[in-house]
């Protein structure tokens, strides 16, 4: 200041009136920053005990040649490091913190708010009728378990097992879903729902795998004309059709495998060796079964 001002006082505590005036153009053409009177009679002419802000000590520092406050300390404290300003900064740690912290609650409850319970149900398109599972291997109206594999983004698929009634019930705050659905006696298929918040019960179709209903039907009825099943059979299953019968036992889990017509003789034979089918699984080709897995409640010698 004595630089611009040669007649000012040595001593800043003198200063006054036009002097501080003067002081707050200093600052405002050197370092383009401004104090308040108030602040400069609270900080320079009282002693207070405590050091400004670290703002005010930069800009301060700036003015008299320095790049900031503690490049002051270090070159005027022999390169030991200046003291900590202990309240100089802490509304610039504790104020983003406080942000950080009120939008992670925010986020936090906008999740529990909007997380909801859906459940599905499963019906015949056919029939209209709900797909209901009665859990016996000796039942034709047995439609075996329904499993769905939810599908979400960038994370592992969910399995579910839906329960007699045929439904199962999904939390989440997703807005559109991708199940992939499968069931011995159902097509399997691939659905993509939109959830709406007021419609958290919804009925979707699954189209019925005649095939193996009929199957199941074959090995539980005593059908007299057994040629024209044979001949059914025939078209229902590729030429080259790999078929396994799961057996489990007491000696264990194990495997047969039949060719075409291996099964189709087992099948229709007059003492009826494979009986009440369970279907576990088919895959197709074309319009033709190429592969089945099944296993019999009944296993005869």
């Amino acid at each position: 200041m004595q630089q611009s001002y040669p007649g000012i006082s040595a001593s800043i505590s003198e200063w006054k009136g036009q002097d501080i005036v003067n002081f707050q153009e200093e600052l405002l053409l050197k370092v383009n920053a401004h104090i308040s009177e108030k602040w400069f009679y609270t900080h320079m002419k009282a002693d207070s005990g405590k050091l400004p802000r670290i703002d005010v000590l930069n800009l301060l520092s700036k003015y008299v040649g320095y790049a900031d406050w503690n490049d002051f300390v270090y070159k005027n404290s022999g390169g030991q490091p200046g003291p900590v300003v202990s309240s100089g900064n802490r509304y610039f740690i504790i104020v983003p913190l406080l942000v950080i912290g009120v939008l992670g609650i925010f986020l936090l409850i906008n999740k529990l708010i909007s997380t909801r319970e859906y459940t599905f149900c499963f019906y015949d398109t056919n029939t209209k009728d709900p797909i209901i599972s009665f859990n016996t291997n000796t039942s034709i109206n047995n439609n075996g378990l329904i499993e769905v594999s939810v599908i979400m983004e960038n994370e592992s698929p969910m399995n579910y097992l839906c329960g007699p009634d045929g439904c199962f019930t999904l939390k989440t705050d997703k807005s559109i879903i991708k199940m992939v659905v499968t069931s011995p006696y159902y097509r399997n298929d691939t659905i993509t729902r939109i959830l709406k918040k007021f419609n958290q019960h919804e009925m979707i179709g699954l189209q019925a795998n005649d095939y193996a209903l009929m199957l199941k039907y074959f090995s539980e009825m005593n059908v007299q004309d057994w040629q024209n099943r044979r001949i059914k059979l025939d078209e229902m299953f590729d030429d080259d059709a790999m078929i396994y019968q799961v057996m489990d036992d007491k000696r264990g889990t194990g495997m047969e495998l039949y060719s075409k017509w291996e099964f189709i003789d087992k099948l229709t034979m007059p003492s009826q060796s494979l009986r009440n089918i369970e279907i576990l699984n088919t895959k197709y080709v074309g319009d033709r079964i190429a592969v089945l897995r099944f296993r019999t409640s009944d296993l005869q010698p």
